[in-house]
């Protein structure tokens, strides 16, 4: 590998920048200046450096994100404040992009990554990846509507598959209910138009869940952190899953 690739690969900066480091001096291969982009270095072997700070290899990144309400889940927009602008240079160097949308208004977990099969396996409406989502409503969600979600909702374009509602809580002098909803599905504004269909509305929404991922209690919104060794493990085994799956069908 190039060591320009390499220095990229870490987040050291653009190529340009690190054309830049090379030339006054900032980094060490083997514990030896190294000036030239060119330079062919073993990413698993050689050790390399800048700034005397160790450099690893990686090539995929992974950001667990509290996304806040009013941020899109986009890498640019002209008008409003992506997930990408709350996240590192790294981030931005690596080019992660968000796992799936939570509209402007919902808030919670989100994951990013420049892992495409990752993401797609995350994704795949075969392999019925769960999302829990807590919502606010107005309205008195019932055993009606649970035998409802547990049935598959309908809606004008769609029949959603079926999903499980629990009542978390009601306040019957205001008029309105605590619910957390399972779904497997990931269909353009779905919660909000499955408790819409039965009647009532929901005035707030955050995921909780994601697959194996589940949001920390201590991660404040609009906070981020790397996934843990485990989370990535978990996750990784919901990717293989899907992948192995697919490679079997096919």
């Amino acid at each position: 590998m190039r060591l320009d690739k390499f220095l990229v690969d870490c987040g050291v900066g653009s190529r340009s920048q690190v054309k830049t480091f090379l030339k006054k001096k900032q980094v060490t291969v083997n514990g030896q200046v190294e000036t030239s982009p060119k330079t062919q270095i073993d990413e698993n072997q050689d050790q390399i450096a800048f700034q005397g700070q160790a450099l690893t290899h990686e090539t995929f990144v992974y950001y667990l994100l509290n996304k806040p309400q009013g941020v899109i889940s986009a890498t640019e927009d002209a008008r409003h404040k992506t997930v990408l602008d709350l996240l590192d240079d790294t981030a931005r160097h690596k080019q992660v992009f968000p796992v799936g949308r939570l509209d402007i208004d919902t808030h919670g977990l989100l994951l990013l990554t420049n892992n495409g099969d990752l993401a797609h396996a995350m994704l795949s409406p075969k392999k019925h990846v769960d999302k829990i989502y807590q919502a606010k409503v107005d309205g008195i969600m019932d055993q009606e509507d649970i035998l409802a979600f547990e049935k598959g909702i309908e809606l004008k374009d769609h029949t959603c598959q079926p999903a499980k509602l629990e009542i978390v809580s009601v306040d019957r002098a205001v008029g309105t209910s605590l619910v957390q909803i399972t779904i497997a599905e990931g269909k353009f504004h779905q919660v909000k138009r499955m408790v819409a269909a039965c009647g009532k509305e929901v005035t707030e929404l955050q995921r909780l869940s994601m697959g194996p991922l589940s949001l920390p209690n201590d991660l404040e919104v609009g906070a981020w952190r790397r996934l843990t060794e485990e989370e990535l493990e978990a996750l990784t085994a919901v990717s293989y899953t899907h992948l192995r799956a697919h490679e079997t069908a096919a």
